[in-house]
């Protein structure tokens, strides 16, 4: 079924609508609290970077790794094209997705208070684990769209979950060179899964290009659960 100009032109418009109220929440709803400014402008210093604890380092590396295994999700749109699903509905890839990261972001903030940071993390990482695995071995539609469930699962119980532990592990006065080296480090590292994951489908195929991410997605773990171990549960804030 392929759509007209004039349908492809009407979801444009109607994708502009979100858009626009995110704009204007923005503009008049959010307010800055107070803030005390030094005299004199704080300078941007790569030195700052080192001043950074091994606990922040920690946090990062594991990000980077964990980045590896969950490269761009245009990959499973490609898996459901490659078992079958109609063009028409390869949209329903993303749907399902994000109706399952939204849903499951809010318990899983909650959850992450009760049983800790890293304990939800490490069980995020097995979610990206097992959809992995079903991707890889999935030869159904149907196979595939379980996947992409447990793919949303994984992203609703990690995503904030890395921003937390920068937060946690950055001196105060750092957060801000903290988030900076943070998401530029997994920036690069998802450009280098993404790439990295092209090669392999073109060279061997989707089967061992999610086999590939969910051995990353493995070693993140095991070393999220040495980091555990090794500074304990209530180390650094509430993980």
């Amino acid at each position: 079924m392929a759509l007209s100009s004039d349908n492809i032109r009407l979801v444009f418009w109607i994708a502009v609508v979100p858009a626009l109220a995110s704009l204007g929440i923005m503009i008049f709803g959010v307010r800055e609290p107070p803030q005390h400014h030094a005299e004199g402008k704080e300078r941007l210093r790569l030195s700052d970077a080192g001043l950074m604890p091994v606990a922040f380092w920690m946090a990062t590396g594991i990000a980077i790794i964990f980045t590896f295994a969950r490269f761009s999700e245009a990959f499973l749109i490609l898996r459901a094209q490659h078992t079958g699903l109609p063009l028409a509905f390869v949209p329903s890839v993303m749907v399902v997705m994000n109706i399952v990261y939204a849903g499951s972001a809010y318990p899983a903030g909650v959850l992450s208070d009760r049983i800790g940071r890293t304990g939800l993390l490490a069980i995020g990482i097995a979610c990206l684990i097992g959809a992995d695995l079903i991707l890889a071995f999935g030869t159904t539609v149907a196979g595939v769209m379980l996947g992409v469930l447990f793919w949303g699962l994984h992203m609703g119980l990690t995503q904030g979950l890395f921003a937390s532990l920068v937060a946690d592990t950055a001196p105060a006065r750092l957060r801000g060179t903290g988030f900076g080296i943070f998401s530029f480090a997994q920036g690069i590292a998802m450009l280098v899964a993404s790439v990295v994951a092209g090669g392999l489908w073109d060279g061997y195929g989707p089967k061992l290009t999610f086999v590939a991410g969910s051995c990353f997605a493995a070693i993140a773990l095991i070393t999220l659960l040495l980091w555990r171990w090794r500074i304990g549960k209530n180390a650094v804030g509430s993980m």
